[in-house]
């Protein structure tokens, strides 16, 4: 598997299976997530070279059509962000302040996460994708309080406004 990472989100779970059928069709990936989701939706994540990574979300993408919720591609994804992807949640106790970010989608939340531990010194706690709550996505960072601060920031950025739900810092938990 290589570096690139990328994350479809169908709000069809039959158009999902069509469109996982596309991408893992036209390019060489690893199929690391697809699944349905609450409420009704499905998601997809693959995994491999940057090339073939976007060759198969395009064929998924343009699969998906009108179905499409959201979308991303990570070239070169932070490790701890493919991790969670492909293993779930690992909770570990915070140290420091606490950031947490809340995203419409999942794929706002992977974005956000890639963007925040690549841009300050700070933890992945948790990213919480889909289950249980309706198709989000939420992030929890720790580090020191400017750290996190900045960490939101880039994460809100790259995880875009439009899709942000909720956006929390204890300073001194």
């Amino acid at each position: 598997m290589g570096p690139a990472l990328a994350v479809l989100e169908i709000r069809s779970i039959a158009r999902g299976y069509f469109a996982l059928d596309a991408l893992a069709k036209r390019a060489c990936v690893t199929v690391l997530h697809a699944e349905p989701i609450s409420p009704g939706k499905f998601w997809i994540a693959v995994g491999g070279g940057e090339a073939e990574v976007e060759e198969a979300l395009e064929a998924g993408v343009a699969a998906a059509a009108d179905a499409r919720l959201d979308h991303t591609l990570l070239p070169y994804v932070h490790d701890d962000v493919r991790r969670a992807v492909v293993e779930g949640p690992r909770r570990s106790a915070p140290d420091g302040s606490i950031g947490v970010l809340e995203f419409a989608t999942l794929s706002s939340a992977i974005r956000a996460a890639d963007a925040a531990l690549k841009c300050a010194d700070v933890t992945l706690v948790d990213l919480h994708l889909a289950r249980g709550i309706g198709g989000k996505g939420y992030l929890v960072l720790c580090g020191a309080l400017s750290d996190v601060e900045a960490a939101l920031e880039a994460g809100v950025s790259s995880g875009g406004e439009e899709h942000l739900v909720g956006r929390e810092l204890l300073a001194n938990p």
